[in-house]
């Protein structure tokens, strides 16, 4: 493996004194530890509509295994919505959708691993002590006590999103805790799972501070839902793996040049760097915005400003976290919203982002139909002060590649994809204990 390793690091470096040295290996060692029961508990809770405000939407439906932990869609339709995937339909009559899901649904691989430290295209979810809970999120000093990690946190906000798990005002009594405080939320799903009595029993069998059902609280359903996610979702069995593990045929000549690239002269590895090919870090793309966009309160208009909805520094304005690339063929479309349908659109915009989004057209997204939310779609992209600045707004240089250089990197970007990991380890179940239709 050494042998292997150094041969690498010499390939990859010998040509540029920008290239950056491959990280060493993933492994077991580098997540969080795992219960079995938890995990299978968890397994369960991922897939039941339970969770939901009207019973009808999982974790599951937008973060789906058939569609690489995601939904296949620029912009998901949550809450409401039937289908899943790309397929996926926006309801109908009341119960029809009110407002597109504003960002991509990020993939789960390898969010179990213990350096993530920030969550969410904006990061409004962070490990810190501003609190004194352990972490910075929308919960602030309402979070709920006893979460295992950054994970099991994340769990906890998409049950009170309106448009994602709650559903709307006056609809069921989670959505109506939803818009009293965001923690009013949380007692009434926990209730709502521990009198099932076979989760009831399950919770009693894998948690040692559950004695009875009573006992279940929300921090034990997300560190369940943590533990499942961890477990299911490890991935560093790719071609390229194998590659940085010695085996030196394992990629080919098209692969090993991408590598070469993408660590040397295209600087692809300058952000998407370390064991996740994540700095875990914001940065602005200037990628075109279109659908609601994650506006914030005092907005006077519909907008994405990313990273400075959470920080309020102006310098934040349009920045994004960078993503994790393992198994990226699968996550598509690409970019915080979707604008990109294929890795080879991403890619290119990241090497000249002036240009790519000066050259993007609406027809390059396939959103969803929503016919009563087709003429907002595109207000932003339209408003010429916006797309100004927006534009103005980049933190990437444009670097010149050819074609079939280009075609190497997009080669190499799925060689990163996973060969046993991407088919799961429990999988969906065919029922859950509360007898809801899986998705």
């Amino acid at each position: 493996m050494i042998t292997g390793l150094a041969i690498v690091f010499q390939f990859t470096a010998s040509s540029t004194a920008q290239a950056t040295e491959i990280p060493a290996p993933l492994s077991i060692g580098d997540f969080y530890p795992i219960d079995d029961k938890k995990a299978r508990l968890g397994q369960l809770l991922f897939y039941d509509p339970i969770l939901s405000g009207n019973r009808n939407i999982s974790c599951g439906t937008c973060h789906s295994p058939d569609f690489g932990t995601s939904d296949g869609l620029p912009l998901g339709i949550g809450e409401g919505g039937e289908g899943v995937g790309p397929t996926r339909t926006a309801g109908r009559e009341d119960d029809r959708i009110k407002k597109r899901i504003p960002r991509n649904a990020s993939a789960l691989w390898n969010l179990g691993a213990r350096e993530i430290d920030v969550l969410f295209h904006d990061g409004r979810l962070s490990k810190s002590d501003v609190y004194e809970n352990g972490f910075d999120s929308p919960a602030e000093e309402w979070l709920p006590p006893g979460l295992d990690n950054i994970l099991a946190a994340q769990a906890l906000f998409p049950m009170t999103a309106q448009f994602e798990m709650a559903g709307n005002p006056r609809e069921n009594q989670v959505a109506g805790a939803a818009h009293d405080r965001i923690d009013n939320v949380w007692p009434i799903l926990a209730k709502r799972v521990r009198i099932i009595p076979e989760y009831g029993r399950l919770f009693v069998e894998a948690f040692d501070d559950v004695d009875t059902s009573p006992d279940v609280a929300i921090n034990h359903i997300v560190n369940a839902l943590a533990e499942f996610m961890n477990f299911e979702w490890q991935s560093f069995d790719s071609r390229y793996d194998a590659y940085t593990a010695g085996n030196l045929t394992a990629l080919s000549d098209s692969e090993k040049h991408g590598l070469k690239l993408f660590f040397g002269e295209a600087r692809c590895a300058s952000c998407h760097s370390g064991k996740l090919f994540s700095d875990q870090k914001f940065h602005a793309l200037a990628l075109p915005h279109f659908g609601p966009g994650r506006t914030r309160p005092f907005d006077p208009y519909v907008r994405d400003v990313g990273r400075m909805g959470e920080s309020d520094r102006l310098e934040d304005a349009y920045r994004f976290r960078t993503p994790q690339l393992r198994n990226i063929e699968l996550t598509g479309p690409f970019g915080h919203n979707g604008a990109y349908a294929t890795l080879e659109g991403i890619v290119r915009h990241h090497l000249d982002p002036t240009t790519s989004w000066s050259n993007w057209r609406p027809e390059q997204v396939d959103l969803p139909a929503v016919p009563w939310l087709a003429s907002v779609d595109f207000v932003a992209l339209q408003d010429r002060r916006e797309r100004q600045r927006l534009k103005s707004k980049i933190d990437i240089q444009a670097i010149q590649l050819s074609d079939p250089e280009v075609a190497d990197l997009v080669a190499f970007l799925k060689a990163l994809t996973g060969t046993d990991s991407v088919k799961g380890r429990l999988g969906k179940p065919n029922t859950v204990p509360s007898g809801l239709a899986i998705d």
